[in-house]
C-alpha cells in the first residue's frame, strides 16, 4: 500500500469515527435498533408531551422520545448514551412537576409506557409492574383478583417516580411506605448490565432504591407483594372554608393523627384556594380498607357541618382512585413542596396548627393575582405506626423513627402561565420556609419537641428542596458508597435530573 492510499485510508476511518461520535442518541437508536422512536410532530410526540401534570414540562422539548418495550430495549439506549455526552430524562407518568426531573429540552426522552405489564402470581402473592402504568391501571389489573398493591392515593399518578421516592398511600398505617412492599427490582445500570436486585443478592443497593429517587439505574419492573382486598369504603368530602370549619377541620386531623385507633383508615385533608380566593374549600380524601366505615373512625370530620358534598360510598379501589382524578389539574403549570413537622399536643395543638395554615393562607394572598392560581396545602398524617411497621419490613432511606407522630405538608400552586413561574417559585420557597421557621420556633420555645428528626417526603419535595440533606447522616454515607460502586463515573449524576447526592 502506498503512502498516499494509507492516508487516504486513515482519513477515511478518522471521519467515519467522527461521524459515528457526532451522530445523536436518536439517530443512533433509529438505525441500529428497532426501538419505537418518535419526533416532533409525529402523534405519539406530541401526545406524549401531553402527560404531563404541569405543562411547563410538556413545554419542553426533547429531541425524540424513545419507547421501548422491554428492559434489553432499555439496555441498548443506556449502551448508545453511554458513547456520548447528551442529557436525557426517563419518563414515568409525568406527574413530577419539576423541570427536567422527568422533562428534556433538545435531548432524548426514554418514555417508559410500554413497560406496562401487571402479572399476579397468587401463590407468591406478588405482583410484576412496569414503571409505564399508572395506579389507576394496576388497581384496573388487579379489580376482581382479591388482591391489591400500595400504591399512589390519585389513579393518574405513575408507578416508576412513586416508588423511587417512597410513596405514601392510603395503606400506609398497615403496610408502610409504599417502597416497603418492593420485593424485587429489575434494572438497568450505568454499564448497560440488567440485574435484578432483591433484599439478599445485592442489599445495599435494594435499600437505597427505596426512597433514594433515580441516582442507580433505570428500573424497569417492580415486583412488589399483593395484600388481600376487597371492596373498601371511601371518598371525597367538602367544605366551604368558614373559620369555623377550619379551625374544626385542624383539631380533627391532629387529632386524627395521634390517635390512630385503627390501621385500615386513611386520610388526605386539603385546603384549596382558587382564583382570589373565590372558591376557598376543605378537601377531604377518606379511606377505609373495609366495605363500610366504623364507628369513631372518621367521627370528628363528620361532625364538621355543614358539607357541600359527600362522595363516600363503598367501592373497589380502582373506583375509588379513579374518582380521586378529578383532583388532577390538567392544562396548566404545577408545582410541589413540602414540609414535615411533628405532631402538635393537644394542649398547643390550635396555635400551631393555626400558625401553619394562617402562613400559608397569607403567603398564597401575595400570589392571588396571578392568572389561573390554584394553591392548596395538604395535611398528610405521618403517625408514629407508620413508622414502625416500616422499620419493621426492614426500613428504607426516609428512615423515620417511631418516636414521635409527624405531619407531612403538601404544598400545591397550580397557574396558566409560565410568565408567572418566577412570582410562583418565589411564593413557594416562602411558604415551606415559613413552615420550617415556624416549627423550629416552637421547638426552640418548647412547645413542639426539639431534635427530632423530619425528613422531607421526596415525592412532594420542590427543585431546589434538600432531600438528602435532611436523611439521616448514616444514609446519606450509604447513598453514596452505593453511587460509587454502581455509577463510578456519574453517569446518571451528570446527564439526568431529579434530587442528586450530593458529593461528601
Amino acid at each position: 500500500m502506498t503512502s498516499s492510499t494509507m492516508k487516504r485510508s486513515l482519513a477515511v476511518a478518522v471521519a467515519a469515527l467522527a461521524a459515528v461520535e457526532a451522530a445523536t442518541t436518536c439517530e443512533l437508536v433509529g438505525s441500529q435498533t428497532s426501538i419505537d422512536l418518535y419526533t416532533n410532530p409525529q402523534i405519539d410526540y406530541t401526545s406524549e408531551q401531553t402527560e404531563y401534570w404541569s405543562t411547563s414540562c410538556g413545554d419542553l422539548k426533547p429531541s425524540c422520545i424513545l419507547m421501548p418495550t422491554t428492559t434489553e430495549e432499555v439496555a441498548a439506549i443506556v449502551s448508545i448514551l453511554a458513547t456520548n455526552n447528551e442529557s436525557f430524562a426517563i419518563k414515568s407518568g409525568g406527574h413530577n412537576p419539576n423541570n427536567h426531573f422527568a422533562s428534556i429540552a433538545g435531548g432524548p426522552l426514554i418514555s417508559t409506557k410500554n413497560l406496562n405489564q401487571v402479572i399476579l402470581d397468587p401463590v407468591t402473592e406478588t405482583v410484576k409492574v412496569g414503571p409505564g402504568n399508572r395506579w389507576d391501571e394496576v388497581s384496573a389489573a388487579l379489580d376482581g383478583s382479591g388482591y391489591t398493591a400500595v400504591g399512589g392515593r390519585i389513579g393518574n399518578v405513575g408507578v416508576g417516580g412513586y416508588l423511587l421516592g417512597g410513596g405514601l398511600s392510603f395503606m400506609s398505617t398497615e403496610y408502610g411506605w409504599a417502597a416497603n412492599s418492593v420485593v424485587e427490582y429489575e434494572m438497568v445500570l450505568a454499564n448497560a448490565s440488567i440485574v435484578n436486585v432483591n433484599a439478599n443478592n445485592y442489599p445495599d443497593l435494594y435499600m437505597v432504591l427505596k426512597g433514594g429517587g433515580n441516582n442507580f439505574g433505570i428500573v424497569t419492573s417492580y415486583t412488589l407483594q399483593a395484600y388481600p382486598q376487597g371492596d373498601v369504603w371511601g371518598g371525597s368530602l367538602i367544605f366551604d372554608a368558614t373559620d369555623d370549619v377550619s379551625t374544626a377541620m385542624l383539631a380533627a386531623v391532629r387529632d386524627f393523627t395521634e390517635n390512630y385507633t385503627d390501621e385500615k383508615a386513611g386520610i388526605i385533608v386539603t385546603a384549596e384556594r382558587t382564583v382570589a380566593t373565590l372558591v376557598d374549600i376543605w378537601v377531604i380524601f377518606l379511606y377505609y380498607n373495609g366495605p363500610e366505615r366504623p364507628a369513631g373512625v372518621f367521627d370528628k370530620f363528620f361532625d364538621i357541618t355543614p358539607f357541600k358534598l359527600n362522595t363516600c360510598k363503598t367501592q373497589s379501589i380502582n373506583s375509588l382512585l379513579s374518582g380521586n382524578n378529578w383532583a388532577v389539574v390538567k392544562g396548566s403549570v404545577y408545582t410541589i413542596g413540602t414540609e414535615t413537622m411533628p405532631l402538635p399536643d393537644a394542649e398547643h395543638g390550635a396555635e400551631v396548627m393555626g400558625k401553619i395554615f394562617d402562613h400559608w393562607v397569607n403567603v398564597s394572598n401575595t400570589a392571588q393575582l396571578e392568572p389561573g392560581l390554584i394553591a392548596s396545602v395538604a395535611f398528610q398524617p405521618l403517625p408514629k405506626r407508620l413508622a414502625q411497621i416500616a422499620k419493621d419490613k426492614g426500613g428504607d432511606m426516609i428512615d423515620v423513627d417511631a418516636d414521635i407522630d409527624r405531619i407531612v405538608l403538601e404544598l400545591d400552586y397550580s397557574f396558566w402561565s409560565n410568565l408567572s413561574y418566577p412570582k410562583i417559585d418565589q411564593t413557594m420557597r416562602d411558604t415551606y420556609g415559613g413552615f420550617q421557621t415556624i416549627v423550629q420556633d416552637y421547638q426552640d420555645s418548647g412547645v413542639l419537641p426539639k431534635d427530632v428528626y423530619l425528613p422531607l417526603f421526596q415525592n412532594d419535595c420542590f427543585y431546589p428542596q434538600d432531600y438528602f440533606g435532611r436523611l439521616k447522616p448514616e444514609k446519606l454515607a450509604l447513598a453514596r458508597r452505593v453511587q460509587a460502586e454502581v455509577d463510578p463515573n456519574g453517569f446518571w449524576k451528570t446527564r439526568t435530573g431529579g434530587f442528586k447526592i450530593p458529593s461528601s
